[in-house]
Formats: C-alpha cells, sequence, structure tokens
C-alpha cells in the first residue's frame, strides 16, 4: 500500500527489514531538512537529502530542470549506502504531506521495488498520535542494490508536446496563482504548459496532513484517464499526486522529471496563462 499510517508503523519499528527515511525539505533553505532531521527524528530513522541525493545535476542552461533524476546507477548507490536491499520495506516521511516524501516513493517504484510506502501526516501526526523521537542518529549496515535497467514511467518535453497535440491530459501540480502565470518565484517564465489541467498536490490531504478519503480523492482524479503526465516545478511534487493517484486506480500516469523548470528553460516552448 503506497501509504501507512502511524499507529501501523509504530508496532514495526522493530522490524529489521524496515527501513524508515526521513525525506524532510525546504527550497528556501536546502539545509534545512538535515538541521531538522539532527533535532529530532523517528526512531531508526535515515536521513534522505532530497536536493543532493534524490536529485542530480542540472544542464547548463536548465536542461532537465531543478530536480533532475539521478542516474539509475546513482541511486542504486545511495540505497546501498541507506542500507536498503531489494527485499527492505521502505518508509518514507517528510513534515509536509508528502509532498517531499512521495519523491522517494516514486523513484523507488519506478525501479521496480516491492516495498515501499509513505507516512499519511508524516512527522506532525507521528508526534500528535504520542509516539516517540529521538535526535540519536542512525548508521545503518551498507547494502548491495542491483543496478535496475532504469527509470520507468517517465517522458521528457518533447513526449510531452506530442502527447498535448494528441489530446493527453497534462496535470499540473503547483499552487494556482503559479498555475495561473500571475506569480514564478523560481522559473524562467510564468505560466503552464497549453492544455494542461490544475490539480494542486496540496489538496490531497485535509487539515491534519493526512490524506483525504479515497472517494474523495477519486472525484479529485475523475476522468483523468489511465496514464495521464504529471509535472511541477521541477519533479517532486508531482510524485505526491501521482501517489495520489494511484490510491484511486491511476495505474499508468508518468511523469514529466524535469518539470516546469525543464519547459519554462527552453523560450521556444509555448506558455499558456490563467485558468486554461
Amino acid at each position: 500500500m503506497a501509504l501507512i499510517s502511524v499507529n501501523d508503523l509504530a508496532t514495526q519499528l522493530d522490524d529489521a527489514q524496515l527501513v524508515v527515511c526521513d525525506v524532510r525539505f525546504s527550497l528556501a533553505d536546502h539545509a534545512q531538512g538535515r538541521r531538522d532531521y539532527d533535532e529530532a527524528h523517528l526512531p531508526g530513522a535515515v536521513f534522505v537529502d532530497l536536493h543532493t541525493e534524490l536529485a542530480g545535476t542540472p544542464g547548463p542552461n536548465g536542461e532537465g530542470g531543478r530536480h533532475p533524476l539521478p542516474t539509475v546507477e546513482e541511486f542504486a548507490a545511495l540505497l546501498g549506502r541507506l542500507g536498503i536491499g531489494p527485499s527492505n520495506f521502505v518508509v518514507a516521511y517528510d513534515a509536509a504531506g508528502g509532498a517531499t516524501a512521495s519523491r522517494l516513493w516514486w523513484m523507488l517504484r519506478s525501479i521496480g521495488h516491492g516495498r515501499v510506502s509513505v507516512l499519511d501526516g508524516g512527522l506532525p501526526a507521528w508526534v500528535a498520535a504520542g509516539h516517540p523521537v529521538t535526535a540519536d542518529r542512525t548508521d545503518r549496515p551498507p547494502a548491495t542494490y542491483p543496478v535496475p535497467p532504469g527509470w520507468t514511467g517517465v517522458v521528457d518535453a518533447e513526449a510531452v508536446a506530442e502527447g498535448v497535440a494528441l489530446g493527453a491530459t497534462v496535470v499540473d501540480s503547483r499552487a494556482a496563482e503559479r498555475f495561473r502565470g500571475e506569480v514564478e518565484p523560481l522559473d524562467p517564465r510564468a505560466g503552464h504548459i497549453p492544455g494542461a489541467i490544475h490539480r494542486f498536490h496540496g489538496d490531497n490531504v485535509g487539515a491534519d496532513g493526512t490524506h483525504l478519503p479515497l472517494d474523495q480523492l477519486a472525484a479529485r482524479f475523475a476522468g483523468i484517464g489511465e496514464s495521464p503526465v504529471v509535472y511541477c516545478g521541477s519533479g517532486v511534487t508531482a510524485c505526491h499526486n501521482l501517489l495520489a493517484m494511484s490510491l484511486v486506480g491511476v495505474s499508468r500516469a508518468r511523469l514529466y522529471a524535469g518539470s516546469w523548470s525543464d519547459w519554462s528553460a527552453d523560450p521556444d516552448r509555448p506558455v499558456a496563462t490563467g485558468d486554461a
């Protein structure tokens, strides 16, 4: 299952096959996640740096976006350093409703890893339920992760453009004001991919940071088909929409990994503004 509750996780902390990953991250301060981990985290959790470990190096002119996928060789090496092998059960969490933890979830799913979940509600839900945290750092023994053949379920800008021309559903996961092109704090141009529809990833969760009931998630993604293309600013929070879609049976959704940061870096690619 793509989600695990805090109470279910609490009963499994002693499982030798479990690896808990802290994927907290701040766009405003890339070092904040590590500082937060050092202050307090789930017992036994290892820290994963989204900016440096779950992303590769952007191209010199913005090609690939701000958080391009690392190579599968780099990702397999990271998993090995974290003590994750193919048989481990991985649980990722953050403090943002799953917005960043879902990047690790998607990457593991993309390479065919069997057991991986996101902690529903993340650290806030864990603390609210009265479960313990610690400042003790965990160093797991290294493991060996076979290098997978490649990423699956990924498309590039050319495939997105071709899909739009053929009527494919393209889903923008960013906040509404960025979709409409009213503001753009990070990327070269404001707006969205022409033809895209808007589904803000943050609306997948309720006020308490846990995911909406399945019927409400199903209503959010009704009519998008089985294989939409999903993007955000840099390919991170789009994974949160991909997680939510997986919960309601949208089984072949694809990630535009470069996302808006890649699309908007090319001045020849068209841009739309407003609500449509």
